[in-house]
């Protein structure tokens, strides 16, 4: 029989067989699998690419570079920005270290004390949630693999930690984590971190932040601060603090004020979009340029044209102003924009009175159909609105280089301007047949006036006529030229044009302003000044395109008219205050269209341009006395008040004097005692040549004459004395006047 001792030792050997085939089974599995595992994944190529293949946000900055206005990220992506190694703070690589990896330069890819750790606890738990993880590992899981907490999942963790440590050097390794980890819901890495909590770069932590960021990783959603948990948020950060000062990394003293920091956060408002009518539009030229999948991903710095204070001033101003005339006058919408003209830039762009409000208006309506205001929408650009009266300035600009001058004589009486003969020479100012057109006016008629008064006071009828001198494909040319590009077609419009019979965008109408302000230069429009790839490679960065569109005479002579306050006072009148703005010299224009749609106003010094429009999206009228003096000038002039305080005081330059040898160019419309509507002098298509040998040769003449007769007979208490015979001497030639007889006063009463 065999002793107890004896049976003891076959039966120790038996289960030490067991044991080393069990053992060597498992070795042979974990083997296996490991071997499976590395067919799955990412090669040696890959892991090396890895800080070159980050997905990184493209951000979207103001024109200092120091205001984030958006990130674009690939849908569901997240909001990252590399940063180099060198360029994150010391503290707050230290305070990472001190709370997730301490040992992190001195073990291997893995803590094999903390994954025997883990494993004990979650078998003993019957559960996978210990981490034991090491940053080497936190990498691997975060950036090739998910959190699921499964056998396999970990095996490959350690497997791609160990591929990660055979190549990459320790700061390599924690440059790569402090890109990749995550530090809240969309938002990877140190540097997107930093800008979406704090609203700087990384590079302007200080101990506190960056203690407070690295205690975020852990458990970044629960742990946020804009979420209900700050208050363990914190107390992580001062366990952060606490643990770099146990390990030498900070002093007592630093230890002592960092624990009374004060955290103040960016609200989360501001982690979503600055100027974002302004912004979508950046984004929309850079997705044309690029491509979607390059901003999306490709990590650009972008960096603006907008100017964010006078942005602020501007959705202030706008905000203001469309709540004013929804009380006011049934207009619901408002948008504006301002320009550099002496560059282009784009420093203000405001599409719609709150791009964030949480409904259209009114309250019900359907988006495209009948919404009086849209959110966002973004009028500035993608609106096609009838200028109104905005064009003025341009029809006599064209007027201007053809020899016309701002004392030229027009008259200003009811004037029928349709040539069919269901429509009587002098109009019944009340007809409403459709055949006809004879425009009214905003103040009761003038009779005859200077150019430079019909301008300054936006008369219709005087306008009309000038369009017709004029011509309507040079001026059409010259609304081209200045940047109005949707004026195409000048066979389509007729003399209605000058009073909105077109349409144009408010940034187009704010380029074409810019054009004056500059004395007939027009620089391309840009909303970019650079765009920056992750490497520091410049793809684009502003140039100056200028071209002159104009000689400066015209442009100073249109300048010199809409900076006058005296000239326009009798448009304006007790609102004339509103037109002005102390100490500087401020031209302005404004438009209201028919039936009172769309109202405009556009003023502009030498270095600065605002242009507004108010009205509602639906094209639904306001009341008729919302014109552009009441709805669009107020918050033009709030915008401009505020906003020139940035710009130095400029003045226009002056016209050269202008004279012509023909006296009713140069305001004497009673040369002679004859009393003519400017058709008989002039010939529209070479207004310093000789006058026309047959007036009625002119469509226009007939109608035109009857009316400046029917009024002057009426106004004119010697009219009686006037187109007399004259002797044959004088004859045509001189009453129509090749001498420059003296001046005479364009007001009625001083007729003689």
């Amino acid at each position: 029989m065999q002793s107890a001792n004896g049976i003891r030792r076959i039966r120790r050997h038996r289960w030490l067989r067991i044991t080393g085939l069990v053992a060597a089974s498992l070795i042979i599995v974990v083997c296996l699998m490991a071997l499976y595992f590395v067919e799955t994944l990412p090669t040696f190529a890959e892991i090396i690419n890895q800080n070159d293949n980050l997905s990184q946000s493209t951000r979207i900055y103001d024109r200092t570079g120091t205001i984030l206005l958006y990130q674009i990220n690939s849908s569901g992506g997240a909001q990252r920005t590399v940063v180099p190694f060198d360029q994150v703070p010391q503290s707050l690589k230290d305070a990472t270290l001190a709370i997730e990896d301490s040992n992190f330069y001195n073990e291997p890819a893995f803590d094999l004390q903390g994954i025997l750790r883990a494993f004990l606890v979650d078998v003993t738990t019957g559960s996978f949630a210990e981490g034991g993880s090491t940053i080497t590992q936190q990498l691997a899981r975060t950036a090739f693999l998910n959190d699921n907490r499964t056998i396999t999942r970990k095996l490959k963790e350690l497997i791609l930690a160990i591929r990660l440590n055979q190549y990459y050097s320790k700061d390599q390794i924690f440059d790569l984590y402090l890109n990749e980890a995550p530090y809240g819901p969309n938002i990877s890495g140190v540097e997107a971190a930093s800008e979406a909590y704090f609203g700087e770069p990384v590079t302007g932590l200080n101990l506190p932040q960056s203690a407070l960021l690295a205690a975020l990783p852990q458990a970044p959603s629960y742990y946020s601060p804009w979420g209900s948990h700050v208050d363990e948020l914190v107390a992580r950060a001062h366990l952060v603090l606490q643990r770099m000062y146990a390990l030498g990394e900070i002093t007592e003293p630093e230890l002592g004020a960092a624990l009374k920091y004060k955290y103040s956060f960016q609200p989360r408002s501001s982690e979503a979009i600055k100027a974002p009518h302004f912004v979508l539009a950046v984004e929309d030229y850079l997705v044309k340029k690029y491509g979607e999948a390059m901003v999306d991903t490709g990590g650009l710095k972008v960096i603006t044209t907008l100017d964010w204070n006078l942005q602020q001033d501007a959705e202030q101003a706008v905000a203001w102003g469309a709540a004013r005339n929804q009380e006011l006058y049934g207009g619901y919408n408002a948008a504006l924009v301002a320009e550099d003209p002496t560059t282009g830039q784009i420093l203000a762009m405001v599409g719609s009175r709150n791009y964030f409000a949480s409904s259209s208006l009114p309250v019900g309506c359907t988006p495209g159909v009948n919404c009086k205001f849209e959110p966002n929408f973004n009028v500035a650009t993608q609106a096609l609105r009838q200028p109104g009266s905005s064009l003025k300035p341009f029809v006599y600009l064209t007027a201007f280089q053809e020899g016309y001058t701002p004392d030229t004589v027009l008259w200003d009486v009811p004037t029928e301007f349709s040539t069919n003969p269901a429509c009587p020479e002098v109009p019944d100012m009340n007809s409403i047949n459709k055949l006809c057109f004879h425009p009214t006016d905003f103040d009761p008629f003038q009779g005859p006036i200077s150019m430079r008064d019909a301008l300054a006071q936006s008369v219709n009828v005087a306008a009309v006529k000038t369009l017709y001198l004029a011509g309507m494909k040079p001026a059409i040319a010259n609304m081209q030229a200045f940047g109005l590009k949707t004026l195409t077609s000048p066979d389509q419009y007729g003399l209605s044009l000058v009073l909105g019979g077109g349409a144009v965008r408010l940034v187009d109408l704010a380029k074409a302003y810019s054009v004056l302000a500059d004395d007939g230069v027009k620089h391309a429009q840009s909303m970019v000044l650079q765009v920056q790839a992750p490497d520091g490679k410049i793809l684009e960065s502003y140039t100056d395109k200028a071209t002159r569109v104009a000689d400066p005479q015209s442009v100073r002579l249109v300048n010199d008219v809409l900076s006058d306050p005296v000239a326009r006072s009798g448009l304006f009148k007790s609102g004339l205050g509103l037109t002005t703005v102390p100490g500087y010299d401020v031209a302005l224009k404004t438009g209201t269209s028919n039936d009172y749609r769309d109202t405009w106003a556009s003023g502009y010094t030498p270095n600065f341009v605002a242009s507004v429009w108010a009205g509602n999206n639906d094209n639904t009228p306001m009341q008729r006395n919302g014109s552009s003096l009441l709805a669009a000038v107020p918050m033009w002039h709030m915008f401009m008040e505020s906003a020139l305080k940035e710009f130095p005081p400029e003045s226009f330059p002056a016209p050269s004097p202008v004279t012509t040898t023909k006296p009713i160019l140069n305001g004497n419309y009673t040369y002679q005692n004859q009393l003519h509507s400017i058709l008989y002098y002039v010939n529209p298509a070479d207004p310093l040549g000789p006058p026309p040998t047959d007036p009625n040769a002119d469509p226009q003449f007939r109608n035109w004459e009857a009316a400046v007769q029917a009024w002057a007979s009426k106004n004119f208490p010697n009219y009686g004395t006037y187109n007399q015979p004259v002797p044959v001497s004088g004859a045509a030639s001189g009453a129509q006047g090749q001498g420059a007889g003296p001046s005479a006063s364009v007001s009625p009463a001083a007729a003689p």
